[in-house]
């Protein structure tokens, strides 16, 4: 096992980890998949809210308020 040392005035303190490439490029497709989703996530969230703000309500409920009381809040 080869070890080798980084100086702190290169990485200004923080600690540095090194991992095999393929496994940094497996981890940043995992990365950008989630974001993607996320992304996603948001925009439908923010159409919903924008629905249930125009009175268009989809579901059991009639209404926001009914809605509030289903779950509880």
């Amino acid at each position: 096992m080869v070890i080798v040392t980084i100086p702190k005035k290169i990485t200004k303190g923080e600690e540095l980890v090194v991992i095999p490439r393929k496994e940094y490029e497996r981890v940043l497709h995992i990365f950008k998949k989630e974001k993607k989703t996320r992304t996603q996530l948001d925009r439908d969230l923010g159409k919903a809210l924008k629905d249930a703000k125009a009175g268009r309500l989809f579901g059991p409920f009639k209404s926001g308020k009914g809605f509030k009381n289903g779950i509880g809040n």
